[in-house]
């Protein structure tokens, strides 16, 4: 089981931000979307792009590079080229810091 990343101060991190961290070698994009924070493998299914980059539409990460729509609160592909969902990571706030935790091999 891995440990628990700390990724950025709640105070620092308000509504409308998203941020690209590195969890145990994984690249994770943490979203704060109205208040509730989420995170998903920054890494689109398709082709391996980025998606932190992308559009994002609610809660909905559009790849830049090729335009798969993923939610990121369930990592659900939500419209082609990928077929595939991306993996979400459990996130917590412990004394008002965010942290994640790479579940991927637990």
């Amino acid at each position: 089981m891995s440990d628990w990343t700390d990724v950025a101060l709640l105070k620092d991190f308000p509504p409308g931000t998203r941020q690209v961290v590195d969890v145990d070698s994984a690249q994770v994009a943490v979203f704060n979307l109205g208040g509730q924070l989420h995170a998903i493998e920054d890494i689109c299914t398709h082709d391996g792009g980025e998606l932190a980059s992308g559009e994002l539409e609610n809660e909905v990460i559009i790849c830049p590079r090729h335009g798969a729509h993923f939610s990121i609160i369930t990592g659900e592909v939500l419209g082609p080229p990928a077929y595939e969902a991306v993996h979400v990571f459990p996130l917590r706030v412990e004394g008002g810091v965010i942290q994640v935790r790479d579940d991927r091999w637990d």
